[in-house]
Parts: C-alpha cells; sequence; structure tokens
C-alpha cells in the first residue's frame, strides 16, 4: 500500500499569499455603494438610493482595467469583483425596485424583484464559465451593470419629471421581468472592448465626444436614461435586423431559383 502510494503523483500548490490593493479597492467601493443603496432604499430615499448604483458602475468598470492597466489581475479580484457586482447591481437594484414599486403588488412584487437577483447571478455564473470562449466584442445577454443602470435612471428620469414618492405602476413589474429574461438571454450586446481610448481617431469623433458630453451635463437624468435604455434595446433590436437581413436572403434566394432560366 505504501509502495502505491508513492507511485501516486500528488501535486501540492502552493497558495498565493496577499492580494493587489489598489483594483480591489474600486471594487470594494463598488460594493459599499451596492449596500449604500439598499439601506437608503429601506429608509425610503429612493433619489439618493439610485445615485450609487451609477457609482458602482463606474467603479466596475475602473477596476477591471485598472487591473490590466498595472498587470494586477488576479483569480482573488475576479471572483471578489463578481461577488460585489452582485450585491451592486443584483440585490441593491432589487430592493430599490421593490420599495419604490413593486411592494403594492403583493407577492408578485417581491417575486419579481428576487427573480432580478436570480437572473442576475446565473449571468455572472455563465459570464465567468465563458470566459475565453465567446468572442470578447459581445456580452451573452444583458450584463446586469447594464440592467441596473437602466433602474437607477428610470427612478431618477421620474423624480426629474416631478414624480413624488413611490410609482405604484405595473408597468415596471413588467420592465423588471424584462430586464431579467434579457440578463439570461442569449441575445448579442456591444461590449465596448475592442475600443482604443489612447489610439488617435478621426477629429470630428472628439467634437462628437465633447458635444455628448455637453448634452448629459446639460440633461443628466434624461440622457443617463436614453443610454442605458437604448443599450438595453439595442441587443433585441440588432437580433432582429439579422434575423430579418437572414429571411430577406433566403427569400431573395428561392426567387432567383424560381425565376432561373430554362436552357436545353
Amino acid at each position: 500500500m505504501a509502495a502505491m502510494r508513492k507511485n501516486i503523483p500528488f501535486k501540492r500548490e502552493r497558495v498565493k499569499k496577499g492580494i493587489y490593493v489598489l483594483p480591489n479597492l474600486f471594487t470594494t467601493g463598488s460594493l459599499f455603494c451596492g449596500f449604500y443603496s439598499a439601506i437608503a432604499s429601506m429608509k425610503g430615499d429612493y433619489y439618493f438610493a439610485a445615485i450609487p448604483i451609477l457609482i458602482a458602475f463606474v467603479l466596475d468598470g475602473l477596476d477591471g482595467r485598472i487591473a490590466r492597466m498595472t498587470n494586477t489581475t488576479s483569480k482573488f479580484g475576479s471572483e471578489y469583483d463578481s461577488l460585489s457586482d452582485l450585491v451592486a447591481f443584483g440585490v441593491a437594484p432589487a430592493i430599490l425596485a421593490y420599495t419604490w414599486a413593486l411592494s403594492s403588488f403583493g407577492k408578485w412584487g417581491w417575486l419579481t424583484a428576487f427573480m432580478f437577483v436570480l437572473c442576475g447571478a446565473l449571468r455572472l455564473a455563465r459570464f465567468n464559465i465563458q470566459i475565453g470562449m465567446i468572442e470578447s466584442k459581445v456580452f451573452n445577454g444583458l450584463p446586469i451593470p447594464g440592467a441596473a443602470s437602466v433602474v437607477a435612471t428610470g427612478i431618477l428620469l421620474f423624480y426629474y419629471l416631478g414624480g413624488e414618492g413611490r410609482f405604484n405602476d405595473i408597468s415596471v413589474l413588467i420592465a423588471v421581468v424584462g430586464l431579467s429574461l434579457l440578463m439570461v438571454s442569449s441575445i448579442k450586446y456591444y461590449s465596448f472592448k475592442d475600443l482604443n481610448y489612447f489610439s488617435r481617431k478621426p477629429f470630428m469623433s472628439f467634437v462628437l465626444i465633447v458635444f455628448i458630453l455637453i448634452i448629459i451635463i446639460a440633461e443628466p437624468q434624461i440622457m443617463m436614461f436614453t443610454f442605458s435604455f437604448g443599450y438595453c434595446i439595442s441587443g433585441p433590436l440588432w437580433t432582429l435586423f439579422k434575423l430579418s437581413q437572414k429571411v430577406y436572403g433566403e427569400i431573395k434566394a428561392k426567387r432567383s431559383q424560381y425565376h432561373k432560366p430554362i436552357t436545353l
């Protein structure tokens, strides 16, 4: 038995001690924003509960880029980022949507909020196992930060347009269900990962970016919701466009076969 144990190869992997501080600080900031948003939602401060979710959106985009730029990527950072995303973009928006609008629908309200959290968790788990399996230019399903930003910017727009207190309307329930299904769908979304911000760009592209920033600063609530909602529907619209192109190509091919001249 001892001889057999000697022949069995046994590899003991050395666990790396310590973590990279800088990128994980941004991840921690995103996690804190999600927690603070949940606390503000439970207090009824819906407007101030939506803002931390958008701040977390910015921090979530920075932590990964900083880790890659400083060559401080790690397995720990990747797992920590996923857990932080589930809180900041899954639990926090679900609590916000429930306390703001869904609570009036009874069990359907909290089940819809739970569905958002569940689909967000499934979306993150699927993303983690599909890294390197699908092209980096696209996301498979609506990213969870995108779904959370629609909820947050929608509430900011509601108060900007003169709304007060809660908004007990079934449209919110339908919207949350739709966002949940988009997250676990196979619809492709552009990831913006192939954009190189440090390369030379045409002069007019710089002018366009400045123009967009001016509009955002002038009407932040309207523009942030427009961009969030526009990105949300961009996946289904692009899918329908590609499908219509495919159907049109098949119809055109069949017509060309029917009208093909007969040669003797």
